[in-house]
C-alpha cells in the first residue's frame, strides 16, 4: 500500500480506536453494525463495498472514498467493475462528483502500482 493511504489506515484505525475509548453504547453499536452489514450475505463482501463507494462518492466524502477503495481492492474488484461504479456514482450524484473520482481514481493506480493489474 502506499504511503499516503497507508498513513490514512493508520490514522483512521487510531482514531476509531480514540473514538470506542470514549464511546457510549450508541456509538458502539453504531460501529458494530457498520462493521456487521459489509460482511457477505446475500451480497458478497465486495459487491457491498462497491455499494459504499458509489454513496461515498455521492457524499462526497473522501476519507470514505479512500476507505472503500481500499476495501474493494482487497475484496478483488477488477479495474473494470471499479470504472463501473464510478459511473455509477457519476450518474447519480452528477458532476460535483468529478473531484472525488479523480481522487479514487488516483487512490485505485497507487494500489495498482503496488499489485499485479486485476
Amino acid at each position: 500500500m502506499s504511503k499516503s493511504l497507508e498513513r490514512f489506515r493508520k490514522e483512521r484505525e487510531r482514531l476509531n480506536a480514540l473514538v470506542l475509548e470514549r464511546a457510549n453504547l450508541e456509538v458502539r453499536r453504531f460501529f458494530g453494525l457498520d462493521a456487521a452489514v459489509y460482511r457477505d450475505g446475500a451480497l458478497s463482501s465486495a459487491t457491498k463495498e462497491m455499494l459504499g463507494l458509489v454513496a461515498s462518492l455521492v457524499l462526497r466524502c473522501d476519507d470514505c472514498i479512500a476507505y472503500h477503495v481500499i476495501r474493494c481492492r482487497e475484496e478483488g474488484v477488477t479495474e473494470d467493475a471499479f470504472q463501473e461504479v464510478l459511473a455509477i456514482g457519476l450518474v447519480v450524484g452528477g458532476s460535483i462528483v468529478i473531484p472525488h473520482v479523480r481522487r479514487a481514481v488516483e487512490a485505485w493506480s497507487e494500489l495498482e502500482g503496488e499489485g499485479e493489474r486485476r
